[in-house]
């Protein structure tokens, strides 16, 4: 098995941040135990160590840049949900740097939710909870509907999409990182012009290059300063197939 980079001084000249020797010990365990998992359901593609670090470990924790230099955020104990977990990320990494936070992982096929349940098992990863379920369903729910601190969003669909996934799931006052690429003028106009009818603002635009492949990565921040309209979001299937304009 492939060992992960460990004590790489790239988390800190990037992040500004270095993870503990028994939080790099954690990631390797992840590591090992996603590729196991990839054996029984394809959970990811990237497989590399180099790949994993940077693609998985890496990205996953800079969209959470900010609270990772705040020495009181592991205490605040937010409660995060990840939509559109696939593999676990960025949820699994974050919930073992934060373990005092709660992490829901969602995601609607249910074999990546059964797998990583198995993986957090093995992994003794207790501040997990598990959401086999469409975010459209989900954000209905009263025990879900604005319940969190902090909603993630990697690789999901638009960005417009994704606003209706997370911001009714939002409590006032929570936030929203839209993990993206490349991000455009033209994608802002058109975000910030929906952002109104669902209750949320703009805060903030990151960007950060990837330290091994010199990527360019956003965040796109989102705050809830409204009540989302009870509407909202739409039916199973309507938001990706018509984002808002």
């Amino acid at each position: 098995m492939d060992r992960l980079p460990f004590n790489d001084d790239r988390w800190q000249s990037s992040l500004q941040w270095q993870p503990t020797d028994p939080q790099q010990q954690r990631f390797q365990q992840l590591y090992e135990a996603i590729l196991a998992a990839n054996q029984q359901v394809n959970l990811t593609r990237i497989t590399t160590a180099d790949d994993f670090w940077e693609k998985h470990l890496w990205d996953s924790l800079q969209g959470v840049a900010p609270w990772l230099s705040d020495l009181q955020a592991d205490a605040a104990g937010l409660k995060v949900v990840d939509i559109g977990t696939g593999g676990g990320f960025p949820g699994l990494p974050v919930a073992l740097v934060f373990p005092h936070w709660a992490i829901a992982l969602m995601d609607a096929t249910r074999k990546k939710i059964a797998a990583l349940e198995i993986v957090c098992q093995n992994l003794g990863i207790a501040n997990v909870s598990f959401l086999p379920q469409r975010a459209e369903q989900v954000g209905h729910q009263p025990t879900h509907r604005e319940a969190y601190d902090l909603a993630l969003l990697r690789a999901v669909g638009p960005v417009n999409t994704c606003a209706e996934y997370a911001l009714p799931l939002l409590k006032l006052g929570g936030q929203t990182v839209l993990y993206r690429g490349q991000w455009t003028a033209a994608e802002e106009a058109g975000l910030t012009a929906i952002l109104p009818r669902l209750g949320g603002q703009l805060r903030s635009v990151r960007s950060q290059i990837t330290p091994l492949t010199q990527g360019v990565r956003h965040n796109i921040v989102l705050t809830k300063v409204e009540r989302t309209p009870d509407k909202f979001p739409r039916l199973p299937g309507i938001p990706a197939k018509t984002p808002l304009v």
